[in-house]
Protein backbone atom coordinates (compact mmCIF):
# COMPACT_ATOMS: atom_id res chain seq x y z
CA UNK A 1 0.00 0.00 0.00
CA UNK A 2 3.18 2.33 0.61
CA UNK A 3 4.08 2.01 -2.84
CA UNK A 4 0.75 3.03 -4.47
CA UNK A 5 0.75 6.33 -1.92
CA UNK A 6 4.37 7.14 -3.09
CA UNK A 7 3.51 6.39 -7.20
CA UNK A 8 -0.15 8.13 -6.77
CA UNK A 9 -0.39 10.78 -4.00
CA UNK A 10 -0.17 13.70 -6.60
CA UNK A 11 -2.61 12.03 -8.77
CA UNK A 12 -4.70 11.60 -5.72
CA UNK A 13 -4.39 14.94 -4.69
CA UNK A 14 -5.48 16.19 -8.23
CA UNK A 15 -8.61 13.45 -7.68
CA UNK A 16 -9.29 15.22 -4.45
CA UNK A 17 -9.51 18.58 -6.21
CA UNK A 18 -11.91 18.13 -8.92
CA UNK A 19 -14.03 16.41 -6.02
CA UNK A 20 -14.32 19.31 -4.84
CA UNK A 21 -14.80 21.03 -7.58
CA UNK A 22 -17.46 18.89 -8.52
CA UNK A 23 -19.24 19.34 -4.66
CA UNK A 24 -18.93 23.19 -5.49
CA UNK A 25 -20.82 22.88 -8.93
CA UNK A 26 -23.13 20.49 -8.59
CA UNK A 27 -24.70 21.82 -5.37
CA UNK A 28 -26.12 25.36 -6.92
CA UNK A 29 -29.32 25.99 -6.69
CA UNK A 30 -29.76 25.79 -10.42
CA UNK A 31 -28.83 22.25 -10.88
CA UNK A 32 -31.32 19.11 -10.06
CA UNK A 33 -30.78 17.85 -6.08
CA UNK A 34 -29.40 14.68 -7.99
CA UNK A 35 -26.96 16.09 -9.59
CA UNK A 36 -24.45 16.33 -6.89
CA UNK A 37 -24.36 12.46 -6.17
CA UNK A 38 -24.36 11.40 -10.16
CA UNK A 39 -21.61 14.07 -10.51
CA UNK A 40 -19.55 12.98 -7.38
CA UNK A 41 -20.00 9.44 -8.20
CA UNK A 42 -18.70 10.05 -12.49
CA UNK A 43 -15.85 12.09 -11.08
CA UNK A 44 -14.73 9.32 -8.27
CA UNK A 45 -14.99 6.69 -10.76
CA UNK A 46 -13.39 8.19 -13.77
CA UNK A 47 -9.91 9.22 -11.59
CA UNK A 48 -10.27 6.17 -9.56
CA UNK A 49 -10.36 4.18 -12.93
CA UNK A 50 -7.34 6.37 -14.46
CA UNK A 51 -5.85 6.19 -10.90
CA UNK A 52 -5.45 2.47 -11.02
CA UNK A 53 -4.87 2.25 -14.36
CA UNK A 54 -1.78 4.14 -13.91
CA UNK A 55 -0.73 2.36 -11.13
CA UNK A 56 -1.04 -1.07 -13.00
CA UNK A 57 1.13 0.19 -15.94
CA UNK A 58 3.82 2.02 -14.00
CA UNK A 59 4.18 -1.48 -11.08
CA UNK A 60 4.27 -3.32 -14.34
CA UNK A 61 6.98 -1.34 -16.35
CA UNK A 62 8.68 -1.07 -12.93
CA UNK A 63 9.11 -4.93 -12.57
CA UNK A 64 10.51 -5.08 -16.59
CA UNK A 65 12.62 -2.92 -15.35
CA UNK A 66 14.32 -4.48 -12.66
CA UNK A 67 14.27 -7.97 -14.86
CA UNK A 68 15.99 -6.77 -17.51
CA UNK A 69 18.64 -4.62 -14.95
CA UNK A 70 19.35 -8.04 -12.97
CA UNK A 71 19.60 -9.85 -16.52
CA UNK A 72 22.39 -7.51 -17.10
CA UNK A 73 21.12 -5.43 -19.61
CA UNK A 74 21.15 -1.50 -19.79
CA UNK A 75 18.54 0.64 -18.83
CA UNK A 76 17.83 4.23 -19.35
CA UNK A 77 16.31 6.59 -16.78
CA UNK A 78 15.05 10.32 -16.45
CA UNK A 79 17.05 13.00 -14.77
CA UNK A 80 15.41 15.73 -13.41
CA UNK A 81 17.94 17.20 -11.76
CA UNK A 82 20.21 18.33 -15.03
CA UNK A 83 18.60 21.24 -17.01
CA UNK A 84 20.13 19.97 -20.06
CA UNK A 85 19.27 18.83 -23.41
CA UNK A 86 20.56 15.00 -22.57
CA UNK A 87 18.83 14.41 -19.10
CA UNK A 88 19.27 10.68 -19.28
CA UNK A 89 21.36 8.13 -17.12
CA UNK A 90 22.14 4.98 -18.80
CA UNK A 91 22.40 2.64 -15.60
CA UNK A 92 23.66 -1.15 -15.98
CA UNK A 93 25.60 -3.53 -13.09
CA UNK A 94 28.72 -2.85 -15.73
CA UNK A 95 28.21 0.46 -14.92
CA UNK A 96 28.49 -0.08 -10.68
CA UNK A 97 24.83 0.70 -10.36
CA UNK A 98 22.82 -1.72 -7.58
CA UNK A 99 18.97 -2.26 -7.17
CA UNK A 100 18.07 -1.37 -3.39
CA UNK A 101 14.35 -1.96 -3.38
CA UNK A 102 12.84 0.19 -5.69
CA UNK A 103 15.80 2.23 -6.26
CA UNK A 104 19.42 2.13 -9.02
CA UNK A 105 22.02 3.35 -6.28
CA UNK A 106 25.49 4.13 -7.19
CA UNK A 107 28.86 5.54 -5.19
CA UNK A 108 29.66 7.03 -8.52
CA UNK A 109 26.52 9.34 -8.57
CA UNK A 110 25.29 11.72 -6.60
CA UNK A 111 21.77 10.69 -6.56
CA UNK A 112 19.56 7.66 -6.52
CA UNK A 113 16.88 6.80 -9.21
CA UNK A 114 13.42 5.30 -8.72
CA UNK A 115 12.58 2.28 -10.96
CA UNK A 116 9.62 4.03 -12.25
CA UNK A 117 11.40 6.54 -13.62
CA UNK A 118 13.39 4.01 -16.30
CA UNK A 119 12.60 1.99 -19.29
CA UNK A 120 14.29 -0.31 -21.18
CA UNK A 121 17.28 0.84 -22.93
CA UNK A 122 17.34 0.07 -26.93
CA UNK A 123 19.74 1.98 -28.56
CA UNK A 124 19.67 3.02 -32.38
CA UNK A 125 21.84 2.12 -35.10
CA UNK A 126 21.97 3.28 -37.88
CA UNK A 127 21.60 1.16 -41.10
CA UNK A 128 24.15 -0.22 -43.06
CA UNK A 129 24.41 0.27 -46.79
CA UNK A 130 24.66 -3.34 -48.12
Amino acid sequence: MGLFFELEIAYIVIGIFFLIITAIVTTRSTLPKSSFKYGMIGVASIFSGMILAHYYTTVTRMDGVKEIFNEGEVIICENKMQKTISRSVLISKELEWRLEGDLFVSDNHIRNFHTSRCVDYKPVAPKSDN
